[in-house]
């Protein structure tokens, strides 16, 4: 290995990968790192319950991915990258055998909403028609907007709690529909700005869809890792950084790791105000996750769950509002509010020919050991009466098991830290720029900053262009 770079990341998730590509991108040397003896951090795939049954460990369907302002102009479909597009988004089962759905168009989506119909088409189409102008404000640092009129339009929308803006609606079923989006925050659905990512969710559903990789989402992984190196980039995997000492010297260093591993790291390294700051993150709700293979097809009693790739499985807004506010309390609701997968309906290579995988988890308390195997179980046979026939086998992370497979996932956090309003713009600390840390030359990519989580890479993108600005005056 070589003994100097222009600029070294640590870490080879979406974010981590987003960073070295733009470094690289600008003629720079760049050395990657991973711990793992695979790139992808949440992209990876693996047999985890029987022979020929694909899995995957992590994310699993990719909206973010594919309407991000930086992966989407990529030529990652060179690489081995296909993405494959159910025909609905997303469905929303109920107890009376109805569903919501998300479909690619707002007037589809709309018509199917009854009387909430006028309201619906009002709150999005103006959303969807201006994303691609304000899309990279939106995920991204704090900062004068290109467009402020139409980011304080989204910001009016997005900042309410989930509970208030589902006023607009007066159906459950579109009530219901809002809330499964509102509910990827991780967040009681009363705080300030829940209603964010659900608008996110639904607009890059109806520009985008709601993708998945064929072969797995580790083909997303293995497509950015074949650009990168195309360009000149090197990869070292089953480098595990002990301590900032070990990496090679580089102008920069980029970090896609969290607070507490950068306290780890280089604690002694950091003002003592920053290091204040770190110790001051607040980390959200972890997941409990679990992966089935099947004999069948889940057997939805919505026929449109049978034609979806993401269901969200959490009857009416009241009771997901209250199952998201126990666990964020510490509680283990009985009826959790349940985020499922069904890959193998539309790419076969992820199981035997007549066979199925499903994907699924639900929020838990961080750092929970409690088994939900069978409370998640319970509400997919609440829509899907049968399903339990249809397991073959199971595989079960906990938040100890999900830490242990990334160490970004503190307590089974995904989202690298609460993306509250306390955090949403200023994580993992209150600065200038939120990618610096208190040492020159040193910055941190992960989803402990702006924008926060999800398969986007947006922060390792703004980290980079910082470390362009700063170091290497490139831009």
């Amino acid at each position: 290995m070589r003994t100097d770079y222009d600029a070294v990341v640590v870490g080879a998730g979406p974010n981590g990968l987003a960073a070295a590509i733009t470094l690289q991108q600008k003629g720079l040397s760049v050395l990657l790192v991973e711990a793992k003896a695979e790139i992808g951090g949440g992209m990876r795939s693996a047999e985890l319950t029987l022979p020929g049954f694909i899995h995957d460990v992590c994310s699993a369907i990719h909206p973010m991915a594919a309407a991000s302002p930086f992966f989407s102009q990529l030529p990652l479909e060179q690489y081995g990258l296909e993405y494959i597009y159910p025909p609905t988004a997303a469905a929303h089962p109920f107890d009376d055998g109805t569903a919501a759905v998300l479909r690619g168009c707002v007037q589809e989506t709309a018509a199917l909403l009854g009387v909430d119909e006028r309201v619906y088409k009002q709150l999005m189409e103006p959303l969807v028609r201006d994303w691609p102008l304000i899309a990279t404000d939106v995920l991204g640092p704090l900062h004068f907007p290109s467009h402020p009129l139409l980011m304080a339009e989204f910001g009016l929308k997005a900042l309410p709690s989930a509970v208030q803006l589902s006023r607009r609606w007066q159906t459950t079923m579109a009530r219901g529909l809002w809330g499964g989006m509102a509910a990827h925050s991780m967040l009681p659905l009363t705080k300030t700005a829940t209603s964010a990512i659900g608008l996110v969710l639904m607009i890059t559903g109806h520009l985008k869809g709601w993708p998945l990789p064929r072969g797995g989402t580790m083909s997303l992984a293995r497509a950015l890792g074949s650009y990168f190196m195309s360009l000149g980039g090197v990869i070292q995997t089953g480098f595990e950084v002990r301590s900032l000492k070990e990496l090679p010297s580089s102008r920069a260093l980029l970090l896609d790791l969290t607070p507490r591993q950068l306290l780890r790291l280089g604690g002694h390294r950091w003002s003592s105000l920053y290091k204040a700051q770190l110790e001051r993150y607040r980390y959200g709700m972890g997941v409990f996750k679990i992966d089935w293979a099947l004999d069948g097809e889940i057997p939805f009693k919505a026929a449109v769950c049978r034609t979806t790739g993401t269901v969200h499985i959490g009857n009416t807004l009241e009771e997901m509002v209250a199952s998201e506010q126990l666990t964020w309390e510490g509680g283990h609701p009985e009826k959790p509010f349940v985020l499922l997968a069904q890959q193998s309906l539309f790419d076969p290579s992820r199981a035997p020919e007549g066979k199925h995988t499903a994907w699924a988890y639900c929020h838990v308390p961080n750092g929970s050991r409690n088994d939900m195997t069978a409370a998640i179980e319970g509400q997919i046979e609440r829509f899907a009466p049968g399903f339990r026939d249809r397991v073959l086998a199971r595989h079960v992370m906990d938040t100890e098991q999900m830490e242990s497979y990334n160490a970004n996932y503190i307590g089974g956090d995904i989202n690298g830290g609460a993306i509250d309003i306390g955090q949403l713009f200023t994580r993992p600390a209150l600065r200038y720029s939120p990618y610096r840390t208190s040492e020159k030359g040193i910055y941190i990519c992960s989803a402990a900053s702006p924008p926060g989580g999800g398969v986007h890479g947006m922060c390792g993108y703004h980290a980079a262009r910082r470390a362009l600005k700063d170091v290497f005056k490139l831009l």
